[in-house]
């Protein structure tokens, strides 16, 4: 009886140290608290990992915008972002018409894009063409998740934006406004790559705008990231990683003194911040590059507060509007406890001219071109909010904006792990960068890369492929003309000569289902003379991406893993890059 009973507790005992060994070999630290990390941490939680979540700012949400309500598209064109506000059961109202196509601000006067056509033909006409030009541009990649894929595209990446519009010759006003699109959706049209911005381009072909703003979620981003949370059990806020070091039996990530051990780590941190994470072992030469060579969009966003709308009635602001005079792209939302607020989105060059001023400094410069057209704008005006996500410390841009040659040096660079690290973030997805639907599918990714790992997949790193030849090939393909003679509308001007880049490194793509990104909060233009027509290429959207076509969107469009059908191109919605906003941008 005794011998049966010391054989029943041992068994029992095994099994508690069986059950005890599996969790300690199932155990995962999640760096970052923006809705990538909070996703990933979410996931691999739910599958039996323990997780500890580590977030260098006293609050959760990343790069979440402020506004109190964020326009989300619908199953179609951002499925994983309807999943979780689904399953979390958050609440969300359709979204009314006159807000699911963009409008404008010419001059003070509000237009739609029917008075457009109407009052200032030849301005909705130049749009037309830069649209149809943008179209056929888009419809030159065939799979969006290699956009490089022959030496003619691979030429695209070593011209600029600007190089491309100039040539299309718009109107000042029409470039105003084109400019002003791409700005707040990526970045500065002279700092971008064009074949970024064709890609992003391609991805939106054919997602409607309706399609992008379907749906409002009261409370915006900050809600869904609220929702995440109350599901985690180990939550460390103001936690800011110094170090991570890995072995072959762990990592262990420092926090100040305090060590954290696991066997798993996932990095959903903006590549700026991930400078400031000593690695060992260290990060190869084309990691580092490209955390410091990689561009990122600029952007500081505003939202001031009116006791009552000061606009006129039929200027709704709402949706997006893009202005020529120095507004940039704006909505107007109602307060929660009364009157409207605008949320202007601050971009490009003109982010970055602006960080000279202090905070109330660039709101007075808002103020001003917004009295100059509602002279009641002073008199109501009550106060405002501001944040600069491009000089915080901990973000150091909006979202992710290859500038040229940029995809041909890091292209998919950190969507495969590093022995027990895998990366998450909006820079990490290669269809919706900047978007609330591209962070929350990469922190989808991250999570199923470490049940791989654990499974003993290895994620060997990819072959290094030569550029030079494929330069080479790009320059002898713009000599001849063909693609590039009808990308540059017939002109035998060729584009500038190609310098080799840094090697490509391919990488497998990632199971991703077509979404579209969520609509980032609107930027504001800061005062910027008009442009001259000179040809500059479009980009992409938060945003981080818009209307059917006059714009670049974020939103993600139903792209099939290996060859995409080619969609008409939406226009991309401002932010993240979404709010990633969305993500005003999402991280």
């Amino acid at each position: 009886m005794s011998a049966g009973w010391l054989r029943a507790c041992a068994l029992v005992m095994l099994g508690l140290f069986s059950v005890s060994a599996l969790a300690k070999d199932k155990t995962v630290i999640v760096v970052g608290g923006g809705l990538s990390g909070l996703t990933a941490a979410y996931e691999l939680q739910n599958k039996g990992w323990q997780v500890t979540l580590l977030e260098a700012k006293p609050t959760l949400g990343g790069r979440s915008g402020m506004a109190t309500s964020e326009w989300i598209g619908n199953d179609k064109t951002q499925p994983v972002l309807n999943k979780y506000v689904s399953t979390f059961k958050l609440t969300t109202t359709p979204a009314p018409e006159f807000v699911r196509t963009p409008s404008y601000l010419i001059d003070g006067e509000y237009f739609t894009a029917a008075d457009l056509a109407t009052k200032q033909p030849a301005t909705a006409e130049a749009l037309k063409r830069y649209e149809k030009t943008l179209d056929e541009l888009a419809r030159s990649i065939e799979d969006p998740q290699n956009p490089a894929a022959n030496s003619t595209l691979f030429a695209l990446d070593q011209i600029t934006v600007s190089n491309w519009l100039d040539r299309l010759s718009l109107p000042a006003t029409a470039r105003q406004l084109v400019n002003q699109q791409i700005r707040t959706r990526y970045d500065e049209p002279s700092r971008l790559s064009l074949l970024y911005f064709a890609q992003q381009s391609r991805v939106y072909r054919g997602v409607a705008d309706r399609d992008l703003r379907a749906s409002r979620l009261p409370g915006g981003s900050p809600v869904l990231a609220q929702a995440f949370a109350k599901q985690l059990k180990t939550i460390k806020t103001s936690s800011p990683v110094s170090s991570i070091s890995q072995d072959k039996d762990g990592v262990t990530v420092k926090v100040g003194s305090v060590g954290y051990q696991a066997d798993y780590v996932v990095l959903a941190v903006p590549l700026r911040a991930l400078n400031k994470i000593q690695m060992t072992p260290a990060l190869d030469a084309q990691h580092l590059g490209a955390i410091k060579g990689t561009n990122y969009g600029w952007r500081d966003q505003i939202m001031l507060k009116f006791k009552t709308p000061v606009w006129e009635s039929k200027a709704r602001m709402s949706g997006e509007i893009y202005s020529n005079t120095g507004l940039g792209m704006l909505w107007v939302e109602p307060a929660l406890k009364g009157g409207a607020n605008v949320v202007i989105n601050l971009s490009g060059d003109n982010a970055r001219v602006m960080q000279a001023f202090g905070d109330k400094q660039i709101v007075d410069q808002v103020l001003i071109r917004l009295h100059a057209f509602y002279p009641q704008a002073r008199g109501s005006f009550t106060g405002y909010e501001i944040r600069r996500y491009s000089t915080d410390p901990s973000m150091g841009g909006a979202y992710l904006a290859f500038g040229p040659g940029q995809i041909s040096k890091y292209w998919r660079l950190w969507e495969r792990p590093l022995q027990r690290v895998a990366f998450a973030g909006e820079h990490t997805d290669a269809l919706y960068p900047g978007t609330l639907e591209g962070a929350l599918r990469t922190g989808q990714r991250a999570a199923s890369q470490v049940e791989d790992l654990a499974a003993g997949k290895s994620f060997e790193p990819a072959k290094v492929v030569p550029a030079a030849s494929a330069a080479a090939a790009g320059a002898v393909a713009a000599k001849k003309g063909n693609f590039f003679t009808n990308l540059f509308g017939g002109s035998d001007d060729k584009p500038a000569p190609a310098k080799a880049p840094a090697p490509v490194t391919p990488v497998a793509p990632a199971p991703a289902p077509a979404p579209a990104p969520t609509p980032a909060p609107a930027p504001v233009e800061a005062p910027k003379p008009a442009t001259p027509v000179k040809a500059e290429p479009a980009k992409k959207a938060p945003v981080k991406k818009p209307a059917a076509k006059t714009e670049a969107k974020k939103a993600p469009v139903k792209a099939t893993a290996k060859k995409p059908e080619p969609v008409k191109k939406p226009a991309v919605s401002t932010a993240a890059k979404t709010p990633v906003t969305t993500e005003t941008k999402t991280q």
